[in-house]
Formats: C-alpha cells, structure tokens, sequence
C-alpha cells in the first residue's frame, strides 16, 4: 500500500464487483510475476501476440485470438476489421468511412452504453425490431434480413437477457447466409468458463472478452477472438507499422498479394498492448481454463454467508440470497428500509464508500432501496472488513 499511501489514495475494498471505475479484479501473484518478467525484457511484439493468439484461440476454439487493451477497444478495432478487412487505403482512412461498407445492423433490444465503442470506428447503426415485448413485438428474422444492405459490414449481436430478441445461433445463420460476420461483446460473460468456448461455437465471427474482470488479468486487457482474417485486420490496425518492406516480418502478405502494401498507424494505435498486459492476460486466462466453476461459487458463497451472519433480525434489513441463471455468481441483496433505518440505499452506499476503511459496494438497483454484495473480486480478507462495516453501518 506504499504507492497508494505516497500519492494520499486510500485503498477501497471491493464488494461491487469487477467494476472498471473501482479497479477490475485483483490480479494473482503469478499473474504479477509474468508480468515483472515481461517488463524486463524487449520483444518483437507482433511475435508476441501471434504467441498469445495460439493460447487465445486453443481456450476459445477460434481460429485466432488478440489480446486487445480491454472489451471496448476490442469492439472499436472489431468494427475496424469488419469495415477494412486487409484493404491498406481503407484502414487509413478510418474513422471516415465515406464510401466504404459502413453499417452494422444491431436488435434495438440490444443498444446499450457500450456499443459506443462500435461507433468509434466510424460505422453507423442499423437499428431492427421492436421495443416493448411481448405486447408490442420483438425482433423478427425478417427485420434483420430488411436492414442489411450493400452497406452492411456487420451484425452485432452483444450477449443481453433482453426478452424478445434473437438469439446468436439465428442471428448468425442470417448473417453468414449474406457473408457478413457476427461481432459479439461477451465482455461480461464469465463465468461460467464454457461461455469461453460457447459464443464462438454458436457462429460468432468475432468475440471480446473483459481480460479484467473474472479473467483475473491486467485491467488494461480483454480478449479478441474469430476469424484469422480479421484478426489479421486486427493486427495491422493496432500494431505499431512504422516499418518497411525489406524488413518488415509479414512481407509474406504483400509477396502473396493478401494486402497491397504496410498500413501505417492504424485506428487502433491508440489502443496499443504492452508485453507486460499480454504475459498478464495469458497467464490469468491459463488459470482460469484451469479453475473450476463450482469450487469458485462455493467459496463465494461460504463469504457471503460469513459477510450476513450478523446481520439477520435488524429491523428494517431484509436479506437473502441472489444467483442469476445464467451466471453463477452469488451475490447477498440486502434490502433497506429507509424510514425505518434512517437512511437510504444511496446512502448506506456512500457510508460504506467514505468509511475507515472503504468499502465499494453495488448500488445499480439503489432505486429499489437495494444494495448488492458482488463477491466476485473479494478475498478472504476483504469479506472481513465488509462484514465489519456493514456491522457498523447497521449499528450491531
């Protein structure tokens, strides 16, 4: 905690989540060390992330993988690829996309903050379906078959539980039947481990995944996996090209007539990796394709409980426990009544966020007068300063 001290940040424990604006994940000392490691010495980067490209693609069966500087400039530099593919003039000129393949169609069920990070890229959305379901309708295969035109270069399909709309495998079929590929934002998505396989099986062309969420991987990085040719777009529109042909290393590409000439500083050079993030991110996803979904949900579990036990019988506390179908991970609800309690979610959520010591806690149902025990990022230490706090807070 030196660091944190010397610049006067307090440290805050983490009961959110993987939340970005409070860090990621805590990263493993074995992570930590792959990364000293890889900061002591230069590499030829592209060699690098080819390396890491083959640990990519064997633990999500694509056919190439990119580690990327996290999910949302995997998404920009998916849409880059899509948009450009191998075409050296049309990566140069991104984000204007006048007169090139510029649309990708998308659900409205499936609009959301993120998807931002598509638009970078300079592509506009296509919006199909409807608003409203099941009253007013979902979305209809027809619809997305409608909104694909000479201008499409893509579909984007992120993974939402938004009732109504269509589901990956169709939304694929479609797309495939007009040779379009699919971008999938599976930022989110872990675990359970076998979605690492599962999207790319369901037809996904592309896929990003947040390396620093329940990866354990540097924050700063997120998995990009799919197809080899746009990966390979991918590539040339992130990596640093300053280059020239008798010595650049893929000069292959020109000699065989795959792109006509080096692209330089691409959109994706904001964007860049350093070698310390990759060995991070390699070494944190070995792990976690090691790990195991049921032994993690037991250890989250037995923290929750630990975290509640004190806290049953307060009046104007209700608690119980929350597991989503789709992603097993525990979390503790504690539902607050504020005029018996004196004081709001909002505010139990400031309270713990400005305690000695700090603790970050889910506030994205607040409105309901919830807040939410995430265990996700929490250690064993971790659970026992936030049962503390939540004993203070609630005066047992």
């Amino acid at each position: 905690m030196g660091f944190y001290e010397d610049l006067g940040v307090q440290p805050v424990v983490n009961a959110a989540g993987a939340l970005t604006r409070v860090g990621g994940n805590l990263i493993s000392a074995e992570v930590l060390e792959a990364m000293r490691e890889a900061a002591l010495a230069n590499v030829a980067m592209d060699e690098l992330q080819e390396a890491a490209g083959h640990v990519i693609a064997d633990a999500t069966g694509a056919e190439a993988g990119y580690v990327v500087s996290g999910a949302a400039a995997g998404l920009t530099l998916a849409a880059a690829a899509c948009v450009a593919g191998l075409d050296p003039a049309a990566m140069d000129r991104l984000p204007d996309t006048a007169g090139l393949k510029n649309e990708i169609v998308v659900q409205r069920g499936h609009r959301n903050s993120y998807d931002h990070a598509l638009r970078a890229a300079g592509v506009r959305f296509v919006e199909v379906g409807y608003l409203g379901y099941p009253g007013a309708g979902g979305t209809y295969a027809w619809q997305i078959e409608a909104g694909i035109s000479e201008r499409t270069a893509a579909i984007a399909c992120p993974i939402m539980r938004t009732p109504g709309t269509l589901p990956l495998p169709e939304v694929a079929e479609i797309a495939h039947r007009h040779n379009l590929p699919v971008i999938v934002d599976a930022a989110a998505t872990l675990p359970p481990r076998s979605n690492l396989r599962r999207f790319i099986a369901e037809g996904a062309d592309l896929v990003v995944y947040s390396g620093g969420k329940a990866l354990g991987g540097p924050q700063a990085s997120g998995i990009l996996a799919g197809r080899a040719d746009l990966v390979s777009s991918v590539a040339l529109q992130q990596l640093d090209l300053d280059v020239r042909v008798p010595t650049w290393s893929k000069r292959d590409l020109i000699e065989r007539g795959a792109i006509s000439g080096i692209p330089h500083q691409g959109i994706g050079r904001a964007m860049k990796v350093g070698r310390e993030e990759i060995a991070g991110l390699v070494t944190a996803l070995r792990q976690y394709v090691a790990g195991d979904d049921d032994a993690d949900a037991q250890r989250w579990q037995r923290m929750l409980d630990h975290i509640a036990g004190p806290l049953h019988d307060i009046p104007g506390l209700n608690i119980h426990v929350h597991c989503p179908d789709h992603q097993p991970i525990p979390q503790l609800w504690l539902d607050l009544d504020g005029d018996t309690l004196g004081f709001t979610a909002y505010e139990a959520v400031g309270k713990l966020l400005n305690g000695q010591p700090r603790v970050a806690v889910g506030e994205q149902q607040g409105e309901l007068g919830r807040i939410v025990i995430n265990p996700l990022v929490l250690s064993e230490s971790g659970a026992e300063v936030v049962r503390a706090q939540l004993q203070r807070l609630f005066n047992v």
